[in-house]
Parts: C-alpha cells; structure tokens; sequence
C-alpha cells in the first residue's frame, strides 16, 4: 500500500468539499487503514473477556483470570494503531507489535475475541508493516521533466504555427485572385479630325498673299 499525492481543490469548492479532500491528504501520507484495522481488533479482545451473556433468566459471564492480560493486550493495540497514524515513521515497529500481541491473545483473551480480532490484528499488522510514502523524485529529474514539457510546447507551437499560417494563405488567395482579374477594355472611336475653316480660293496670287 502506498500513499498518493494530495490534488489541490477547485476555488469553489464548499466547506464540506474542502473537509473531504482535507482528510483524504491526511489520509494517504500515513498508514490509515493499517492503524485503523489495529484499533478495531483490540475491541473485541478488550470486550469479551468481561461480558456477560444474559440467556433468559441465566447469566453466562465469559470472563477468565487472564482478563488484566486481555486489557492490557486490547489497549496496546488501540495505542499502537493511533501511534502509527500520527508517527508513520514507525508503522514497522508498530506492525510488529499489533502482530505479537495478536498471537498472544489466542490464549489468554478467548480464542484472540472469538477469532475476529486475531484475524483483524494480523491484518492490520501486515498493512502497518508493508506501507510505504512515496518517493519524492531528485532535483535532476524535476528538472528533466520542467524541460521535456517545455519542449514539448514548443514543439507544439512549431507545429501549430505553420497551420496557422496556411489556413490564411488560403483566405487571401479568392482577394488575390479577384484583384488579378483583366479590368474591361472599352474601345473608343477615333475621332475624326477637324476640318480647315478657312476657306479656300482659287486664285493662287491670294494664297500666296495669305501665306506671306
């Protein structure tokens, strides 16, 4: 079993929202379940040695005269599962200890609780003894990773650069093609040229004056 990274809650998130991811950080940098299951089989062990079984008119007492010892062994195990929850650093020792005592109360605390918590303590000791925190990647390979998403950007940068620059080639081209078309020719008619006003006369000693 191991923990997992806690995720940051949205910025709108409600106060029962906030609670919930709260404890489920808490919960997963420390052995919950482990320490949990302890607590839970040091009941019956602390229980039944000093119940009493009432059938009809008759009372049926389940008490023995290792009851100090199945006290003792249920508040240890209550005590150590609460100590793995807030010390992770020694799930290992408090594993061991929840299995031991496990094992001790086969004989003195009936059957370890009527087998229930015999088999939740030896449970609860092999998830104490087997968690594990995650391991925090080095300074090197954060900075790998920082590098290989920015080139990755990059990259698609590049990639979406090109597409973009396509795609408004081909929104210029109908303009370009409409302002390349032949502008209409309009034929115009050659205008005659004007005639001579003056008039002309046959005697050519006149024209001879006029041109002097």
């Amino acid at each position: 079993m191991t923990s997992a990274t806690a995720h940051v809650w949205p910025d709108g998130a409600g106060v029962f929202t906030r609670l919930r991811l709260g404890f489920r950080a808490w919960r997963r940098t420390r052995p919950f379940w482990g320490g949990l299951l302890a607590m839970v089989a040091g009941l019956p062990i602390l229980y039944f040695p000093y119940a009493h079984l009432t059938l009809g008119g008759l009372t049926v007492a389940m008490a023995t005269t290792a009851g100090a010892g199945s006290l003792i062994i249920g508040l240890l195990m209550i005590v150590l599962g609460i100590s793995a929850w807030f010390q992770p650093l020694i799930r290992v020792f408090c594993g061991v200890g929840v299995t031991i005592l496990s094992l001790i109360s086969i004989p003195i605390s009936n059957l370890g609780g009527f087998l229930m918590g015999l088999l939740l303590g030896l449970v609860a000791g092999g998830l104490l003894c087997s968690w594990a925190p995650l391991k925090t990647p080095p300074a090197h390979a954060r900075t790998a990773q920082v590098a290989a998403e920015a080139t990755g950007a990059l990259v698609a940068q590049s990639v979406a650069q090109p597409v973009v620059e396509e795609t408004a080639e081909t929104t210029e081209v109908p303009e370009a093609a409409e302002a390349a078309e032949v502008p209409e020719t309009v034929e115009e008619t050659p205008e005659a040229p004007e005639a001579d006003q003056t008039p002309k006369s046959d005697d050519p000693t006149q024209e001879l004056g006029a041109t002097r």
